[in-house]
């Protein structure tokens, strides 16, 4: 059984419609990743709980 996030749902819903948003406005998925990652700030992994 998988871990439950500790990001919030919104956060999480908001981030995937992002990223179909600006898939195509990037080279790779890693950048458009990085991008929304940025935007939203949750570049780094305390934002969430992840660390």
């Amino acid at each position: 059984m998988a871990r439950p996030s500790r990001c919030p749902l919104g956060l999480r819903r908001r981030a995937v419609r992002m990223v179909a948003e600006v898939r195509e406005d990037y080279p790779n998925e890693t950048a458009t990743l990085q991008a929304v990652a940025d935007k939203l700030d949750i570049g780094s992994r305390e934002r969430c709980g992840t660390g």
